[in-house]
Parts: structure tokens; sequence; C-alpha cells
């Protein structure tokens, strides 16, 4: 049976109490659900933690029900869609760095799904090439990038 990511998204919601709408949306391969809701700010939480965490479940179940699903993205009320658009433009000014100094540049901690929208925004750049190095003591990496090698 396929997974379906808004349902699955519903009843997490409904369970914990959240009245909402859900919509969804392609992305490319990706899949993004639009939650409606009068509590966003809670839903989301501090600096989005909530609104991570609840995305990290949803994909993990609909993981395991079908592992050919597409990666869901969750937003609330625009958060993640202007946060995604202020870390392209963080990336791409880093990239700018890079390339005008020839020097590695450090981004800060970011979790496993901000990093994938750094490595998937500066893949086809030809000048830089994009790492992920371990932060000891935390689940988080910092990206490198540096001056692709030729």
């Amino acid at each position: 049976m396929p997974a379906q990511p808004k349902e699955i998204t519903e009843k997490i919601l409904a369970t914990l109490g959240f009245p909402a709408t859900v919509t969804e949306q392609k992305i490319g391969a990706d899949l993004m659900l639009d939650v409606k809701t009068e509590e966003s700010g809670r839903l989301i939480g501090r600096q989005g933690q909530t609104l991570a965490d609840l995305q990290y479940i949803v994909n993990r179940i609909v993981f395991q029900q079908d592992q050919s699903a597409p990666k869901v993205m969750i937003d609330v009320g625009g958060y993640r869609s202007q946060a995604l658009e202020a870390l392209v433009k963080k990336a791409q000014e880093a990239a700018e760095k890079v390339k005008r100094w020839g020097d590695a540049v450090e981004m800060e901690p970011l979790n496993a799904f901000d990093r994938r929208i750094v490595h998937q925004a500066l893949k086809d750049d030809p000048d830089i090439e994009t790492h992920s190095v371990e932060v000891d003591g935390t689940d988080k990496k910092v990206l490198l990038l540096r001056p692709k090698k030729r």
C-alpha cells in the first residue's frame, strides 16, 4: 500500500489537538504539505524545531510504508518557505565569498534537511563544492564550501 503523507499528517495533528487543514503540492520529486491552523506559532515551535520534528516523524512513517515515496516537506503559514529562501540566499552569499577569496567558508550548524537544501542549491555551481562536517557533541553538522578542485 502506498504511503499517504497528507492523511498521516492530518491524523498526527488531530491526535495532538491541532485543528488544521492540509493541502499538498508536488515540488519536483518532493511533496510539500501546507498546514493551515489557528495555532501556527505552537506548531512551528522555537526556531522551527516543532515543525522540523513533525516533518521528521511524517517522513519516517511514510518511508516505513513505502521506501520509494517522495520526501515530504511540511510548511505552516509560509514559515518554511521564508526560512528556505533565507537559507538559500545565505548559501549563495557564502559561495560568492569562496569565489572572491578562494578560501573555504563554514556555515553555521544545520540539521539534515537544511544541509540537503544547501547542497541542492549549490550542486550546479561549477566553482563550488560542499561538504558536511560533524560538530562534536551535537546531532548537527556544518557545511564547508570550498573552491572546486580542477
